[in-house]
């Protein structure tokens, strides 16, 4: 299984801002982060889970959380921690028959998994935005862009975790 961070984030790493997303809406973002996630099982938190209800990316959603141990959605399991939710993709990715897992936030959540990450596509928006939420930092040392995109308002850009001894 490959795990991949998806994400879009400004120039200072900010991620959100009271659980919306700080900047105007960027369609071409949406479109392909839409695209990228649609036949494969999600990995997120409650709160994004129940931010996206009415529109639920991916094939399944594992939805890590403390507080809750079930969601009435059949695509959707509850796992209640970074483990849980590991065997959980996993399994998923065994039966729909796909390699990749994505991993769609909160902030909490990329912290959480960045040291199982494999890779990370993130949308590098234009401009610096207020927010309380950042995307975690990584080190880029560990880290290469194997694929970048310009598109208007942002820059789209493929990470791969490096091998040891790269």
């Amino acid at each position: 299984m490959r795990l991949v961070s998806v994400a879009a984030l400004a120039e200072n790493g900010v991620i959100g801002n009271d659980g919306e997303v700080p900047w105007p809406h960027i369609e071409a973002d949406v479109r392909q982060y839409r695209e990228r996630v649609a036949g494969s099982p999600v990995i997120l938190g409650r709160r994004t889970f129940d931010s996206m209800r009415d529109d639920l990316p991916g094939s399944r959603q594992i939805v890590v959380s403390r507080s809750v141990d079930a969601v009435d959605v059949p695509t959707a399991v509850v796992a209640g921690d970074v483990e849980a939710a590991l065997d959980r993709a996993r399994e998923a990715a065994t039966e729909d028959g796909v390699e990749t897992v994505y991993v769609l936030g909160g902030g909490a959540i990329y912290e959480l998994f960045q040291p199982h990450v494999d890779e990370m596509a993130l949308s590098h928006v234009d401009g610096v935005y207020e927010g309380d939420t950042r995307y975690p930092a990584w080190d880029e040392t560990e880290w290469e862009v194997i694929e970048e995109t310009d598109h208007e308002r942002f820059t789209l850009r493929e990470w791969r975790r490096r091998s040891a001894g790269e």
